[in-house]
Parts: C-alpha cells; sequence; structure tokens
C-alpha cells in the first residue's frame, strides 16, 4: 500500500474519531478508563514485578507505608501502619504498629469482615521466601531479617512446612503490632515495606488457593477487582468498605501552584470504577487518547512532534481540546556498560575512554527521546538524595578526545583493534537501531562493532552469566535510595547477580557496606561523593541519560499528578 495512501487512512480515522466524540454521561464521571500496554499474567504481589501489572496491584493491594502523593522529594508515610516504625538504639529491632479495623475485600477463602492483621505480613514475607511461590522479592530481605535464609533453605518447597514453621526474625506481639529483628541496620526497610512485595495476606487465603494466587486479589484497597478479561481489560470497582482515608491536606509548591490540594480532608476514592483496556500499539492508543475513549497516555515517540511546539509547549490544537500535559522526572536511567572482566574492554580504561568520547549523547537524546530524557551528570538520578549537579562525567563528545584515548589504548587510528560486539536488550527496531547508533558512532574512529541481536529474556540470561561484554543498560530504581544504585556495582552482586559489569573494587565495597547501613544525612552524602568519584575514576560505566514523562491527560481529570514512583494514584484521581 502506498505510504500517502497509509497516512490518509490514519488521518480519515483521527478525524473519524475525534469528529464522533459522546458527551460525557453521570456514568463516565465516576469512571476512569487508561490503557496497559501488555497483557497480564500474575496480580500476585509476591510476583507482580513490572510496571503494567503494578498498575492493578497497587490499586487493589495495600501496603504498610506508601510515597506522599503531593510531595516532592518523596517522602514515606503510613498507609496501614499506625504511624512510623520504631526503631531500637541499635537499629536492629523494628517494632510497627497497625491500623484497627482495615477490612479485606470479600472473598470466598475470608469470613465476612476479616480485617488485617499483624501476622498477615509474617505470612506474605514467608512466601517471599517460599521457594514454590518463585518470589521476585526475597531480595529485599535475604541476609537482613533473621532467621529469613535459614527458613528458606529449612522448607524449600514443602508447603506444610511452609504452614507452621516461623521466621525468627518476624513476630506478631499482638494483632495489631509487628515486630522484625534485623541482624544489620536496614535503613530501607521503610521503602521496602511500601512495595506490592509485602502487602498482606491472610494464611487461611494461601491455604484455600494453595498459594496460587497469580488470578487471585485478596487486598484491602480502595478498589477491588471485578473482571478481568484476559489479553483485553481489567476492571475495578470501588470497595464501599474501604476505611476512612482522606485527601492529602500537605504538598509541595508544585501542588500549591496547580491547586492539586482543593479535595484535601474529602474521603478517597473519588471514583465508582476504573476500566484498563490492554492496548499494546502506540497509534491505538494515541486515537483511543483523541476519541475521548481513555483519560490520559503518555505521548508516543512518532507523536510528540504533533503534540509538542517547538518551543516545547503543549501544542495549541491539543490544548483547545481540553487536553493539559505534565512533564515529570523518573527514576529510570540508562548507561553504557563494559564487561569488567574481559581481556579486552575490562582492562583498559583509555579504550573504554575513547568509546565514551565518541558517543554524541545529545544526538542519542534527539533521536531516540525526542530531547524528552536529561542527559546525565552523575551515576546518580536528579530524584536522589545523593544527586550532586556539581559532579559530572568524566567526558564528553569530542572525536579528537576519542582518537587521543584510543591511541593512548595502543590502537592508533583503530589499527590492531579486534572487533567489540555489542549486545542488544530486544529485538524491535528501536533496541537495532539504538545498536547502529552506537556502531556508526564508533566507526568514526575506526572502532569496528558487531551487533548482537538478543530477546530480552536471552539478554537477562547472558547478564546472569556473565556473557555481555559492552551493552547499553538500565535501571528503574525501586526506592529513592542511592543504595539502589550502587548495589549494581557491589562485588558481591556479580553474575547471577545486578553485577553484570563484573566491576569488582575492595575500596568502593566498603564505602557501599558503609552506605547501605546509613540514614540520610551529612555523612552519608559524603560517602556518596566518594563512592561516586571512585565510579568515575574507574569507568565501568559510561552514563548516557535519565528518562522523563512527557504525559498528557483530560482536563476533566481533577487531583491528577503523575509520578512513576506513586503507583497507587488511582484513589486520589475525581472527574
Amino acid at each position: 500500500m502506498p505510504r500517502i495512501f497509509k497516512v490518509f487512512i490514519i488521518l480519515s480515522l483521527l478525524v473519524s474519531l475525534t469528529s464522533c466524540k459522546k458527551p460525557e454521561t453521570t456514568a463516565d464521571k465516576d469512571h476512569l478508563k487508561m490503557p496497559i500496554a501488555s497483557s497480564i499474567d500474575s496480580v500476585d504481589p509476591a510476583i507482580s514485578y513490572d510496571t503494567v501489572s503494578g498498575r492493578v496491584v497497587y490499586q487493589v493491594y495495600e501496603q504498610l507505608y506508601q510515597y506522599s502523593y503531593l510531595k516532592r522529594p518523596y517522602e514515606i508515610e503510613p498507609l496501614l501502619a499506625d504511624g512510623m516504625p520504631k526503631v531500637s538504639d541499635d537499629q536492629l529491632t523494628v517494632t510497627i504498629k497497625i491500623k484497627k479495623d482495615v477490612l479485606y475485600h470479600p472473598d470466598l477463602s475470608l469470613k465476612m469482615g476479616r480485617s488485617v492483621i499483624a501476622e498477615d505480613f509474617i505470612t506474605q514475607i514467608k512466601r517471599l521466601a517460599y521457594i514454590s511461590t518463585r518470589s521476585t522479592g526475597s531480595w529485599l530481605f535475604e541476609g537482613i531479617i533473621e532467621g529469613f535464609n535459614k527458613f528458606k533453605k529449612d522448607v524449600g518447597s514443602n508447603f506444610d512446612l511452609f504452614k507452621h514453621k516461623s521466621i525468627s526474625g518476624l513476630k506478631a506481639i499482638d494483632d495489631q503490632t509487628l515486630q522484625i529483628k534485623l541482624k544489620r541496620p536496614y535503613p530501607q526497610l521503610k521503602y521496602a515495606l511500601a512495595m506490592s512485595f509485602t502487602s498482606p495476606i491472610p494464611m487461611e487465603s494461601v491455604i484455600y488457593y494453595k498459594n496460587m494466587l497469580e488470578e487471585s486479589m485478596i487486598g484491602t484497597g480502595p478498589f477491588f477487582l471485578s473482571q478481568w478479561v484476559k489479553s483485553s481489560k481489567i476492571v475495578l470497582e470501588k470497595f464501599d468498605g474501604y476505611r476512612n482515608e482522606f485527601f492529602p491536606n500537605a504538598g509541595d509548591k508544585y501542588s500549591h501552584e496547580q491547586s492539586l490540594l482543593n479535595d484535601q480532608g474529602r474521603k478517597i476514592p473519588f471514583l465508582k470504577k476504573v476500566t484498563m483496556n490492554v492496548i499494546k500499539e502506540d497509534q491505538t492508543r494515541w486515537l483511543n487518547f483523541m476519541a475521548n475513549k481513555i483519560d490520559f497516555l503518555s505521548i508516543p515517540k512518532d507523536n510528540f512532534a504533533m503534540a509538542i511546539d517547538v518551543d516545547g509547549s503543549l501544542a495549541k490544537n491539543l490544548s483547545d481540546k481540553g487536553i493539559g500535559m505534565q512533564i515529570a522526572p523518573t527514576q529510570t536511567y540508562w548507561w553504557l556498560a563494559f564487561n569488567m572482566r574481559n581481556s579486552l574492554l575490562g582492562k583498559n580504561k583509555n579504550l573504554r575512554l575513547a568509546i565514551a568520547h565518541a558517543i554524541n549523547r545529545d544526538r542519542m537524546i534527539s533521536f531516540f527521546t525526542n530531547n524528552r530524557a536529561l542527559k546525565s551528570s552523575t551515576i546518580y538520578p536528579p530524584s536522589v538524595f545523593g544527586y550532586n549537579a556539581s559532579k559530572n562525567v568524566p567526558f564528553e563528545y569530542d572525536i579528537e578526545k576519542a582518537k587521543y584515548y584510543l591511541k593512548k589504548a595502543g590502537y592508533p587510528e583503530g589499527k590492531g583493534l579486534p572487533k567489540i560486539k555489542f549486545d542488544t536488550r530486544g529485538v524491535n527496531a528501536t533496541w537495532r537501531q539504538r545498536a547502529e547508533f552506537i556502531q556508526s558512532e564508533l566507526k568514526k574512529i575506526n572502532i569496528q562493532v558487531t551487533i548482537q541481536t538478543n530477546t530480552f529474556p536471552a539478554y537477562l540470561e547472558k547478564a546472569r552469566k556473565g556473557d555481555l561484554e559492552f551493552y547499553m543498560d538500565g535501571w528503574a530504581m525501586d526506592y529513592p535510595d542511592a543504595e539502589n544504585s550502587l548495589q549494581l556495582l557491589y562485588s558481591k552482586n556479580a553474575p547471577p547477580g545486578p553485577n553484570a559489569a563484573f566491576y569488582n573494587s575492595k575500596a568502593f565495597d566498603k564505602l557501599f557496606d558503609q552506605i547501605k547501613i546509613l540514614p540520610d544525612g551529612q555523612q552519608k552524602k559524603l560517602l556518596l561523593d566518594k563512592a561516586h568519584d571512585l565510579i568515575q575514576e574507574d569507568f565501568p560505566w559510561a552514563m548516557l541519560y535519565c528518562d522523563r514523562s512527557y504525559m498528557l491527560y483530560s482536563k476533566r481529570l481533577k487531583n491528577f499528578r503523575y509520578s512513576s514512583s506513586i503507583n497507587n494514584f488511582i484513589k486520589y484521581i475525581r472527574k
């Protein structure tokens, strides 16, 4: 089909969709419609560990703590907990009070009116350690909670042992008091207790469903799962038995400027229904948004030019349609990584510097992110404690410097340098184009690159085996603590752990061991600066950029503030 005819069809469909808008009905006013980019296999909070399933899980399940909706930098506040944790002087005993009369959604596994008790949190943490659960969250507590590793080893896959054996470091003092004994100080515990992994689950539900909760949700949240059509849609409905929770009464400067506190003190949630439609293609999501069939979306790459003016503002034709835009930093960032165990790249810092100086990051950001990303100046994202704007990476785009370092590496004009293998994280067009971009940039200084295309599972398998040589890597932070970034370079986390670069430095490990047990403060900041400088000196990573989200939304939505870190935001939205 000729390209011009394809364009005509798309434009005709867009005109048709936007011209057939129907006025919003009374039912629509209490109904949020949103897209999710792929189908979901599991809604088990012990397994779910991706953005898409998180959209569902965090509306139905709750945790002891959550992130304040309108405060930046991010702050932790109680959700199911009745106050912040009480920590002993030696930082090894944590006591948490739990709110009374928090009801579970009605479920066949529970008696009517079943409320949350301390033992339910212990059950879920046991599920993380229980091998048959296949949890992706056991790393949160391995080697940290007293007896966690022993329980995992002793119980194995034995369900009877799982039910009756305890973890020595977890104790329900009474129904509303949870005590946690730690093997070492763990200042990140409050973040762990805000993750879906630690949602309370009653033991009677685990027994009833034989620990198979991939399709059953036993939550306490503002919404319950009412319909799930695989590969099509998920429908959530308001839980009428939800306790008294209220819209926040405090926020940052932005929330005041945008009048996001108008509903402060009002009972939440406001919505009665949430429909999440599985829409895999960017253009289909775009057309649905323009037809008012979904209420918000991230701007697709191919539609960025028509949505954003040259000055970076929202296009007038969209603004006139009652569409708003929010730009927000994320905690996802990217870098070029070198296998430090590799005899060529890992042993030759000058070669790594030559590669880094040959990459035009500005052009890369322009081409692959429509200038949405923020060029990295440090190993920490801007939104976490420890980010220091005065720091910088030890390279810039400079072909002459790249040639200088290549000569210093022992390969003047690339002579004698073997081909370097670059592994991709996926097989789609974008990943192929990224690899070809790196290949063409390095060709300018006569470095020859062979592209190895991998599916994402194949890439992860290579990472676990330590088979990657040169590759583009990225990380979406689990919580806003620099420790979560630095653990990617800790020598004890070498493959099959997340340190796929095989970086090994006794000096860095010593710093990390100090940093991971420190709360935010001046001492931690000084150590984070030292860790940053050491990483830049050893240079296992060439930092690229941090993602930023460009979110379009219908101005019918009130209280909308998008964040990649706050997953339970739907309860605050009103139409």
